[in-house]
């Protein structure tokens, strides 16, 4: 009951060929094929467009000469418990 068999799929190509005609779903699916040609030809233009500068340099932290360590010190922390 959840999928579709080749028989509902032919009866709904059959209900959209009669409704459209033969010749409007050909220009469908010209004109969808056209947007995707198109979108491509877009996404080629950007990536050339793009000028190609180098990545900004990154600025460190330093104090008084010393350079900064990238991975802090584990914090330490007391274990309490209550005794009765």
């Amino acid at each position: 009951m959840g999928g579709l068999s080749i028989w509902h799929w032919l009866i709904v190509l059959f209900v959209v060929l009669i409704l459209f005609g033969r010749g409007r779903v050909s220009e469908i699916m010209g004109d969808f094929g056209k947007g995707i040609k198109s979108f491509k030809d877009g996404m080629n233009e950007e990536a050339a467009a793009k000028p190609s500068t180098p990545p900004p340099a990154q600025i460190t932290a330093q104090s008084a000469g010393h350079p900064v360590d990238p991975q802090p010190a584990p914090v330490q922390t007391e274990n309490r418990t209550e005794q009765p």
